[in-house]
């Protein structure tokens, strides 16, 4: 029995690239590293994400999480990585870091950024149903604030799923679908604080942390922990917390 993926599968389920999305941020990347600028939510996010990834990575693969670079020795790829905010801060981390974007011009920000920094990292413009089937496999698959902008999400994680080496581990982040993420993540951060350009998100494709474990679970994956994140608009951060209602994180094995 073969263990190739069945690209012809993938390909009937359609490709994951929203091509609207991409030219949404084409027009914004040249801002990717300016943490005032259009991606500041993100920017004030980051340290929050790395943090969850640094934990639960360690967890799974029995790491020491406050090891100057834990990741030493871990291959990941970083899936929607933008202009690499993840993607260096995983490198810093010791992993051996690859990047993909469907945005060519994210992708020319975050090689050149990267260049800048002295940091061996690879960026491709690729969806990751592009990856499948040149035997790449990762140990960990990361994807962050992008399932929400995806056009196929199935098709989405099933190419995941296969760039997963057995006993690999993937971490996603997004926003949940609920009245508050409504208010929260819609309305309030695009309209009222003007966090985000307008249209950033659509409410209708964020998903529920149950929908989540249903479509990993379709193909072969088990949701395995969830992290809330939470903002406090008193002391204006982030921080981790049991509250999924907006943003969260998971891990799949």
């Amino acid at each position: 029995m073969t263990l190739e993926p069945n690209r012809a599968e993938l390909r009937s389920r359609g490709t994951s690239v929203a091509h609207d999305e991409v030219e949404r941020f084409d027009r914004i990347a040249r801002a990717w590293w300016d943490p005032e600028g259009d991606f500041r939510p993100l920017h004030r996010l980051n340290p929050v994400r790395v943090n969850w990834i640094r934990s639960a990575a360690a967890h799974h693969f029995g790491f020491d999480a406050q090891a100057e670079r834990p990741f030493e020795g871990l291959k990941m790829i970083d899936i929607g990585c933008g202009g690499g905010l993840v993607t260096e801060a995983m490198a810093r981390l010791g992993a051996d870091m690859i990047g993909i974007d469907a945005s060519p011009e994210s992708i020319r920000v975050a090689e050149l950024h990267a260049g800048k920094q002295g940091l061996p990292i690879r960026y491709r413009r690729a969806a990751p149903e592009d990856l499948v089937g040149e035997r790449a496999r990762f140990d960990v698959v990361l994807s962050l604030e992008v399932i929400e902008h995806v056009a196929d999400l199935d098709s989405f994680i099933a190419a995941g799923a296969e760039l997963m080496r057995p006993g690999g581990a993937m971490i996603l982040s997004t926003i949940n679908r609920t009245l508050k993420s409504l208010a929260l993540a819609k309305v309030g951060a695009e309209y009222v604080m003007r966090w985000l350009p307008v249209g950033t998100h659509d409410w209708r494709k964020f998903v529920k942390p149950s929908e989540l474990a249903t479509g990993l679970r379709r193909h072969g994956l088990a949701l395995t922990d969830l992290g809330g994140i939470v903002y406090d608009p008193l002391r204006g951060n982030w921080s981790l917390g049991r509250d999924l209602d907006v943003n969260y994180m998971a891990l799949a094995v």
